[in-house]
């Protein structure tokens, strides 16, 4: 009565404004001359008020939002008051470390620590004033210690990262190793030293390949090879996955394979680390258990096991994953939430089970404290021996604080517990935020449990056992039937929330994942998990074998599921999200979901804000051009057709670009084999060995005045929209804006730029042109990475638009693209032409 009594009356609201309510009612005569007219012909509109409509809706608008600005310190206190506050502390301090993430440059610490100590500060000496205005320094002070929790994540990783592709000789210590579904294996090596050329910014862990049979190398065992090394991908396009970032934070600084089967040797000295031991041993039993299942187990239902219970998921077939992804089954396969949280839950129930049958012990001893305090035990010894994976971490701390809720009598399953988590996981390892696993792990628990609570609330104070279903006949049924719905409802609360997410990083949905999940998870929760769990506690025994075998069975059936849902084709192309697309969806969700009263409204505009954002996204035109980092691929785009410089594109990058703009399979270059190309110079190298000191001349002979000027007459020949190519030596193709030639042979860069408007030479050893061509050569690319280019109908190139991946990023995962090995220094600087481009293409 008080919020209504608050609100003017119509009369005092006439009073209030700038002019008296007569001249208000007459200040539309079209109107009032139409009233008369109608009241001449039916007098009974004479006696009916006169209303403005419009006015009487902003007016109602007005109250409206007069009321809701009221009400927002009421509905603020009541989220406070339930404790809804501290669920935003990982929201804050997430944002901060995102926001570190993402900068372009790293920031300088002391500025930011000592703002950090300010709101720090103010938040205490306000911590007990009334109103939201105390909030606010506590807020900033959440956020910038996210961002000194990434900058303290970056300085204890400090990896290196290999500046490019080099074959050299090393000796180091096999970390890890997994082997692969086609029998190879791949190795996790500290690199001790290097040779024949020794690397003088060498990674310090480096991932191996050994493609060639041999008897594999034991953990802590010293191989020796001659390897091929390069480092981490960066983003195939702008706003693509870098996967130097991951790697950076995974302390892994290269990866590669050996030429030939690697060799063991002595151990090298190394100094003694008794933690470094431990982790040793632990991954060595890891190995020893996944190597046990898959004998147990054969073909890809004993490798799948292997995965659910070590985490070790490359001997998984390709056709099998592919299956499971596009199906929307692939998050078993990784020890996530739902492996933890299936392997604890029968644990638990089953301890529990077994100790209540003894009614004078359960009667005298907290039973249920002890099953939880078993499942922490258990839960413990699945994540060690897990390989310490993010998902396998991240799922570990949750069901721990779960089961710790349990022994102090808290409520285990509740939005604090998993904010909690969150809050732990971020400052343990920030940059794990910024990744698909964090995000939808979460999400998919957030959206559970929100929906949980709202469940339960709705059914306080009914009848759960109406008359009719308390019948013993009809009880099964009902029980079968709440298991059915059950199944159904977080199917499908998981597949919602985690949708978004799946958009952003895949550019994908696995639109029949609901019916894949429906028909799989009672196998996996019945059969798999419970036979996965009984076989584990009996290995030690010898005793395994009857149920990693049942395990097995339940796992085919998973498999045969996955294939079939994956045969109905359900996987839907999104392409690559606007940039605020994942901020404005994740902000929606998370006010929807964490928030109880009517402020939870909020989030709704704001997710269909990301809706229009993807839909804006999707008709944005194509660009014209891509070229890769390394620049050799480059394609065409031409409405729907896409012509490459290479018959067989890297399946890597080209799925990529695929799934990111939604375009179909390339048409393949025409290739041609010239009389006029220079042979392969293998035997004029080995002729020029009496140069000084002995060394060999590496140098390829160059070409001669005829071969440059018919290489000339044949790359302006190229046909309109597809690639014609010189075997190893370039590709060329015109469009309506002049000629574009991907040079491979640096020999030829000079002849390309004599024709040709555009030239893409990995190889060249100049940045310039001088006939004004726009030159692109490796070590610009390495700088830019990627690169979107939209022609724009010009011939002139300084109308053109290039989008750079990396261009103006200094960060530690990318400043190993601007080391120069041979001046040993960093250089950051690019050719003045293809810095303004990107410049004012705005990156």
């Amino acid at each position: 009565m008080q919020e209504e009594d608050a609100f003017p009356t119509r009369a005092e609201a006439g009073r209030l404004t700038s002019r008296p309510p007569d001249s208000r009612l007459h200040r539309s005569p079209p109107d009032s001359a139409k009233l008369r007219d109608l009241s001449r012909l039916f007098p009974a509109v004479e006696h009916l008020p006169v209303v403005r409509t419009q006015d009487r809706t902003f007016r109602r608008s007005g109250d409206r939002l007069a009321r809701l600005l009221r009400r927002l310190p009421v509905m603020l206190q009541e989220e406070t008051d339930y404790g809804h506050g501290f669920l935003f502390l990982p929201v804050l301090v997430g944002a901060g470390a995102t926001c570190w993430f993402v900068l372009p440059e790293t920031p300088a610490f002391w500025p930011f620590f000592l703002l950090f100590c300010v709101c720090t500060l103010g938040a205490i000496v306000l911590r007990h004033r009334p109103g939201p205005k105390r909030l606010l320094p506590l807020g900033l002070a959440l956020f910038l210690g996210g961002m000194m929790l990434a900058q303290f994540e970056t300085w204890r990783r400090a990896t290196v990262i290999l500046d490019g592709p080099v074959t050299t000789e090393l000796a180091g210590v096999v970390e890890r190793r997994e082997i692969d579904s086609q029998g190879r294996w791949r190795y996790m090596v500290r690199i001790e030293r290097t040779a024949n050329p020794q690397i003088r910014r060498p990674p310090e862990r480096v991932s191996l390949l050994a493609r060639a049979r041999h008897e594999p190398a034991q953990i802590g065992d010293t191989i020796t090879g001659r390897a091929r090394i390069s480092p981490p991908s960066g983003p195939a396009l702008p706003a693509l996955n870098d996967f130097a970032f991951s790697s950076y934070f995974d302390g892994i600084g290269g990866v590669g394979f050996f030429y030939a089967a690697p060799k063991k040797q002595a151990a090298l000295l190394s100094a003694g680390n008794w933690i470094a031991d431990i982790e040793s041993r632990l991954f060595d039993l890891r190995s020893t258990i996944a190597t046990r299942i898959r004998a147990t187990v054969p073909g890809d239902p004993g490798a799948f096991a292997a995965a659910i219970v070590t985490d070790e998921r490359r001997a998984i077939s390709k056709e099998t994953t592919e299956a499971l992804r596009l199906s929307g089954l692939a998050h078993i396969v990784a020890i996530s939430g739902l492996n933890m949280a299936l392997a604890a839950g029968i644990f638990f129930v089953g301890v529990r089970t077994v100790l209540s049958v003894f009614t004078g012990f359960a009667q005298t001893y907290p039973v249920k404290k002890f099953a939880a305090f078993g499942a922490l035990m258990m839960v413990t010894a699945y994540y060690l021996i897990s390989g310490f994976g993010v998902s396998a971490e991240r799922a570990y701390i949750m069901m721990a604080i779960m089961l710790v809720a349990v022994l102090f009598d808290r409520p285990s399953i509740s939005l604090r517990n998993v904010a909690l988590s969150a809050l732990v996981i971020i400052a343990m390892s920030p940059s794990e935020i910024l990744g698909p696993s964090f995000q939808m792990s979460f999400a998919a628990t957030v959206a559970l449990v929100a929906g949980f609570a709202l469940w339960k609330l709705r059914a306080e104070g009914r009848d759960p056992e109406p008359l009719p279903f308390r019948h013993p006949v009809v009880k099964p049924a009902l029980a079968s039937w709440n298991f059915v719905a059950g199944i159904f409802a977080t199917s499908l609360i998981g597949g919602i929330s985690t949708a978004l997410f799946s958009v952003e990083h895949f550019h994908r949905i696995a639109t029949y994942g609901l019916a894949a999940n429906l028909a799989a998870m009672p196998i996996i929760s019945f059969v798999v998990m419970p036979a996965g769990l009984a076989g584990m506690l009996l290995m030690p025994f010898g005793l395994d074998a009857p149920f990693m075998k049942l395990m097995g069975l339940g796992l085919e059936a998973v498999i045969a599921i996955a294939r079939h849902v994956a045969a109905w084709g359900g996987d839907v192309g999104i392409g690559r999200q606007h940039p605020w697309f994942l901020t404005v969806s994740t902000v929606g969700f998370l006010l929807l979901t964490l928030l109880r009263t009517r402020l939870r409204v909020i989030g709704l505009p704001l997710m269909i804000a990301s809706l229009l954002l993807s839909w804006h996204e999707r008709s944005a035109p194509l660009p014209d051009m891509l070229v890769s980092e390394d620049g050799t691929l480059v394609a065409l785009l031409n409405g729907e057709t896409v012509a490459t410089n290479r018959t067989r594109p890297p399946d890597f990058i080209y799925d990529q670009w695929k799934r990111a703009l939604l375009i179909g399979d390339p048409a393949k270059p025409e290739m041609s084999r010239s009389k006029d190309k220079p042979p392969d110079d293998k035997s004029t190298r080995a002729k020029n060995d009496d140069k000084s000191n002995g060394a060999k001349n590496k140098e390829r002979r160059e070409l001669t005045t005829q071969q440059i000027e018919a290489a000339k007459s044949r790359m302006k020949q190229a046909p309109p929209g597809r690639f014609t190519c010189e075997s190893k030596a370039w590709c060329a193709a015109s469009t309506g804006e002049g000629i574009v030639i991907a040079v491979e042979d640096g020999r030829y860069a000079g002849a390309a730029c004599d024709v040709a408007s555009l030239v893409i030479a990995p190889s060249a050893r100049f940045d310039r042109c001088r006939s004004g061509a726009l030159m692109i050569n490796g070590s610009t690319l390495r700088k830019t990475g990627a690169l979107e280019i939209s022609l724009n109908g010009a011939t002139d190139y300084r109308r053109w638009q290039v989008r750079a991946a990396m261009a103006g990023e200094d960060r530690p995962w990318s400043r190993h693209r601007h080391y120069d090995w041979r001046s040993q220094r960093f250089d950051r600087s690019l050719p003045e032409p293809v810095r303004q481009l990107i410049s004012d293409t705005g990156g």
